[in-house]
């Protein structure tokens, strides 16, 4: 017979069993849920990461787009004759002359038309002497910087030109003809063919076509992105083989002096072989082709 009191006991010590069975069952079903909400939230934040992640992909898929004018990863198709990585520059001149002008300009910007104007004739001289090539990278900053499309149009229309072997005449026709940058004229593909009808012999089917498609607009998209990428900031931007001579306000260019720091690169090196270039009439007339103007 078991002592009085002991089955009391037994009880007693397997109901204390019992709660303390419950209270670690209760606790581990809180651990359990603590531990699926952990992997809820988890999930939650690794898929937004995952989402915001997709979206920087396509943005910046888009950026590359608009920049590069392709998504292919395969250089924009250039213009006959274009030289340099990813053929972005258009060279004029010699192509054996003794030293190099590297010009970038936009069509747009007031200060390329000065530039232009100041130093165009010495330019050819330079050029049509054989003493030097000039390399134009034509970009857009003006229509990043003001909008419209006026830089990325008529930059096309150059392009278009340079098919035609018309490159530097429709280039002088362009920045003799300059509107103001507000305005974005360069954006209108008629006033482009109708300065274009100023060229001997560049308004052709071939080219009209080329400026009303946008045959280079992605062209030049690629030459602005590298100039992004060039460390330069501004236009004109103007490099004597290779060291920035323009815009410097210590060391102003002129003319006469661009001749003499030419010269003094060239000491005893032969002269390239050009063919000197006739410069058409740069301004617009009344009487400009009005077939040109309709075709845009």
């Amino acid at each position: 017979m078991r002592a009085p009191g002991s089955l009391c006991r037994g009880v007693s010590e397997k109901n204390r069993e019992g709660k303390r069975t419950a209270r670690e069952r209760l606790q581990e079903q809180r651990e359990m849920d603590k531990a699926r909400q952990k992997r809820k939230r988890g999930l939650i934040v690794g898929g937004s990461v995952v989402a915001v992640l997709a979206i920087a992909a396509v943005i910046g898929m888009v950026v590359a787009n608009n920049n590069s004018g392709g998504g292919s990863g395969t250089p924009a198709a250039a213009p006959v004759g274009a030289t340099g990585t990813n053929k972005l520059v258009i060279p004029t001149g010699a192509t054996d002359a003794p030293s190099t002008l590297t010009v970038y300009e936009d069509f747009r910007c007031p200060a390329c038309g000065q530039f232009e104007k100041t130093y165009r004739d010495t330019i050819h001289s330079l050029q049509d002497s054989g003493q030097m090539k000039v390399d134009y990278h034509i970009v857009r900053i003006i229509d990043t910087n003001l909008g419209g499309t006026g830089s990325l149009i008529a930059g096309n229309a150059a392009a278009c030109a340079q098919d035609q072997n018309k490159f530097r005449d429709f280039h002088d026709v362009l920045y003799e003809n300059q509107p103001p940058e507000t305005s974005d004229k360069f954006a209108q593909k008629p006033y482009l063919l109708q300065l274009a009808a100023k060229v001997p012999g560049l308004t052709n089917p071939a080219f009209t076509a080329c400026v009303n498609n946008g045959t280079y607009d992605a062209w030049i998209k690629a030459a602005n992105a590298d100039f992004g990428k060039s460390g330069y900031n501004s236009t004109p931007t103007v490099l004597l083989n290779g060291k920035s001579i323009y815009a410097d306000p210590k060391n102003p260019l002129t003319p006469d002096k661009l001749k003499q720091m030419v010269a003094a690169a060239n000491k005893g090196k032969k002269a390239g072989t050009a063919t000197p270039t006739v410069t058409p009439s740069t301004s617009v007339s009344p009487s400009a082709s009005a077939s040109a103007s309709a075709s845009g």
